[in-house]
Order: structure tokens, then sequence, then C-alpha cells
């Protein structure tokens, strides 16, 4: 094993990491992970995340089930109109892209490109959702018609498919906010759409990618015992801080790939 790939396997237990912290970000880490340091094309990496986030965000479900944090009649509502979008994201939105999305002069922006610079605009979304201050407020408001989580679903569920995420950073807040559940609980909620959205993403790709199966088993493996380290030790870590510490983390790396695609 060269250092490359040690690197590689250090942070596939940070995703890990991440998503037994604070229900999502795996996807985060794991596209610039693939990308950049193991040099893999962003449409292939875009799905190895799918897999890798989906599988450990099952184990995480069933730690966070254990402790009472999951709401499955809520995140089954999420979770149907979104892995149809993610599906037909993976199987043929993404596959349709043309190579070249534009040319101006000498200068091209291509798919993979554009897929990246997409990625980095949503990071940069979510990291100002995880960096901004929180307003105590205690109006309660009421559970939304199905109709709008349908909607919503659809429309999380197409940018999950195009950046190859899983989605917590965007369900998190959704169930906070729409579903009217707590935070805890919406952490633990947003791992069984994750899951389900991951992995019916990845069924997708499947059908139009060559998968290395040994080199993404062995990874999500090790991702795996990441979200179980995660898990245990958010019960001895301040949320809130967790949060806004990896919400300028998440900004920084956002950054950085603007600058890496449009230099």
């Amino acid at each position: 094993m060269d250092s490359t790939q040690l690197l590689g396997y250090i942070g596939a237990l940070i995703v890990g990491l991440v998503l037994g912290l604070i229900g999502g970000g795996g996807s985060i880490l794991t596209v610039p992970l693939l990308v950049y340091l193991l040099g893999y094309n962003p449409v292939i990496a875009t799905a190895y995340s799918l897999f890798v986030v989906g599988a450990s965000s099952m184990v995480g479900t069933y730690q966070k089930y254990k402790k009472g944090f999951v709401d499955f009649k809520t995140g089954l509502a999420f979770s149907f109109p979104s892995f149809v979008a993610v599906y037909l994201s993976r199987r043929y939105l993404v596959p349709g892209i043309p190579d070249t999305l534009f040319s101006f002069g000498d200068y091209s922006l291509t798919k993979e490109m554009g897929i990246m610079i997409f990625f980095a605009i949503i990071m940069l979304l979510a990291s100002f959702s995880m960096i901004k201050k929180e307003k105590n407020n205690n109006i309660i408001s009421k559970s939304q018609p199905y109709y709008k989580t349908f909607i919503q679903g659809l429309t999380i569920g197409t940018i999950t498919g195009l950046i190859g995420a899983g989605g917590g950073f965007l369900y998190v807040p959704a169930l906070v906010v729409w579903a009217n559940i707590p935070m805890k609980k919406a952490v633990g909620t947003s791992l069984v759409i994750v899951t389900i959205n991951s992995l019916i993403g990845f069924i997708g790709d499947v059908q139009t990618l060559e998968i290395e199966w040994i080199f993404l088993l062995s990874f999500t493996l090790i991702s795996i015992i990441g979200i179980i380290l995660g898990v245990f030790i958010s019960k001895f870590i301040s949320g809130k801080k967790l949060k806004k510490g990896f919400g300028f983390f998440v900004l920084i790396m956002a950054v950085y790939i603007i600058y890496k695609e449009l230099k």
C-alpha cells in the first residue's frame, strides 16, 4: 500500500466519523478525496460516493435507531420522491450531459469541471447553513402537506443525484424546518433517507459504469468503522460547535475546488 492509498483510507475513516457525528457531510469529503487525492474521474467519484455514503449511513441508521433518534414514517415520506429523482438523475441525466458544456475562445467547460463546480456551489450553501447562528424560535410549525414534501424530495433528490451526495446536509435542516422534528431525531432520520437515496442512485450507476469493487468495498468498510466511532463519540462532543467547525472546513474546501477547476 503506497502513501496515497493510505491517505485515502484515512480519509474514508474521517468520512464515516463525520456522518456519525452530524448525520451528513460524508459526500462533501468523499468526492474531493476521490478526485483530487486518488485521481478518479468526477463521474466515477460521485458514483463511488453514493455507495460509500449509503452503506455507511445504513449502519448509522441502526445505531441511531437503537437510541430512539429515527422517525421512519417521516423519513420514508421524504425518501420516495427523492430516490426516484436520484435514480433517474444517475441513470439518465448524468450520462446524458455532453462532454463539453460550452466553449469560449480557447476555454472549454467540460462535464467533469461542471460537476465539480456545481458540487462546490452546493458545498458553499451547506457551509453557510452550518456556520450561521441558529435562532431560538419557540414557534411550533405544523407539518406541511405531503405534496410539498414530494416536490422538496424531488428537488433535493435531483441535486444529490447530480453531485453524488447522500444529501444529509440538505435533509437535516429540511426535517427540522418542514417536518418539525427535533434536531437529534432529524440527524437520525436523515440517515434513513441518505441510505435509500444513495444506494438506489448507485444502482443507476452500476448500469452505466465499470466499478472497482475491491477498492470500493474496502473503502466503504473503513467508512463504516468510522461511522460507528462517530456515533459513539457524538455523546461527548457539542453538536453545535462541531457543526460550525465543519461548516468552516466545508467553506474552505468549496473555495479550493472552484479555484482548482477554474485556474
